[in-house]
Order: structure tokens, then C-alpha cells, then sequence
């Protein structure tokens, strides 16, 4: 089975041969910063000696959690039904932090070529993006629509759904994980009322187009 590569490009088209040559690759998705978009121009010459076809995404700021996370899920969803990998052969520091970050999200695995041998990064072998039911994704809305809220009651109320379904989807249980263990909502008590607030990974899916269509389609299936 070949595979569909995402790969940073920062100066040259090395660093990501050199990863792909670890795997059968049927394509390349470049993600660009917009200040390296002329070199990586350049470098197509390098991918063409492999007959390697190449696909170049431009990033505004590769910094941006935000704009990551959102080129990696508009990825995953071009190339749905590919098997995709994410090398991180080719960047380091920040840029390589968020990137493993969204692929733990979107359950795409990950690897890096570390002292010359391969290292595959253990990613969840589920996505955020299909993990999420249609009753944790109103909740989560609720409360990013709120940041925050005093009780599951309030939730419960807000939402029309019982106690016991919000407490069920807020905090999950051995077979189903809730928005607590997940990551995306963070529970504290203070004087004696439970606060629940959206994490930043929360409000980073939130701001993604495509859980922005799926709380549309949930939206219209409540009505």
C-alpha cells in the first residue's frame, strides 16, 4: 500500500526524501510557510527525479495552532480513505510540537529519522474528529459558546438533555471516554460548584471547518 506524505519544507527537499524513502509514497503534500514558497518551487525538480507528484500547501504562520490543525484536517479530508503519514524528519521546535499534536487529533501516524534510524511516534489509532458523538459535540459547543458554566445542571438545562446523559458524556466511563479524559473540557470545583471550562484543544477543534459543519449537521438533526 502506498502513502499519502505530509512533510514541512523548510530549506530543501533532503530531509524529506530522506523520510520517504522509508515508505511506498504515492504523493506529497508540502506544507509551506509563505516566505519558503519560492524554494520549494525550486525544489519540485528534486521530487520529480523520483516521479514523486507533490502537492504544495502554503502556511500563512507555521506557528499558528490554529491554521495548522485546520491545513491537517483539510488534508485528512481531501485525501480521505488514504493511508497518511506525517514526517517530521524535516522541522523541529514549534512547528514540529503542533504537527504532532495534529496528528494525535486526527489519529495520523507520525514518524522522524532520529540518529539514522526510524522512529515512529505512537499515535491514538482514533480521531477527535470521529470519536466525538452528537451529544458531546452540543455540549462542547454550549460551552464555547459560554466559556464556561456553573453546573452540569446548567448544561442540562441549557441543552434540554437529563443530568445523567451530561454527567455520562462530561466525565464518560471505562468503554467511552468523556470530554474530561479526552482533554477537551477541564473540571475544577470551587466553593462547592463544579466549573467546567474548554481546554485549548477544545476551542482549537471548535474553530475547525469541518467540527464547525459537523455541529451544523448535529444542530439540524436536534431540530
Amino acid at each position: 500500500m502506498k502513502h499519502v506524505v505530509i512533510a514541512p519544507f523548510e530549506d530543501n527537499a533532503r530531509t524529506v526524501l530522506s523520510g520517504i524513502k522509508e515508505f511506498p509514497t504515492e504523493k506529497v503534500v508540502l506544507l509551506v510557510p509563505s516566505h519558503s514558497m519560492a524554494k520549494a518551487r525550486e525544489a519540485l525538480k528534486e521530487f520529480e527525479l523520483v516521479k514523486v507528484p507533490v502537492e504544495l500547501v502554503e502556511l500563512d504562520s507555521e506557528t499558528d495552532f490554529e491554521e495548522v490543525f485546520g491545513k491537517i484536517a483539510h488534508i485528512k479530508a481531501k485525501e480521505k480513505e488514504k493511508d497518511l503519514l506525517l514526517n517530521l524528519n524535516s522541522t523541529h521546535g514549534l512547528l514540529s510540537c503542533i504537527l504532532l499534536s495534529a496528528a494525535f487529533v486526527n489519529g495520523i501516524k507520525a514518524f522522524e529519522i532520529m540518529n539514522e534510524k526510524l522512529m515512529v511516534f505512537p499515535v491514538l489509532k482514533f480521531s477527535y474528529y470521529d470519536i466525538l458523538s452528537d451529544k458531546k459535540l452540543l455540549i462542547l459547543k454550549s460551552l464555547g459558546e459560554h466559556d464556561c458554566c456553573d453546573s452540569l445542571e446548567d448544561i442540562s438545562r441549557r441543552l434540554k438533555l437529563g443530568p445523567s446523559v451530561v454527567n455520562y458524556h462530561v466525565y464518560g466511563n471505562d468503554k467511552n471516554p468523556g470530554l474530561k479524559e479526552l482533554g477537551i473540557v477541564e473540571i475544577e470545583r470551587q466553593k462547592g460548584k463544579v466549573i467546567l471550562k474548554v481546554t485549548t484543544l477544545g476551542k482549537l477543534l471548535l474553530k475547525d471547518k469541518l467540527f464547525q459543519n459537523r455541529l451544523g449537521e448535529t444542530a439540524e438533526k436536534k431540530r
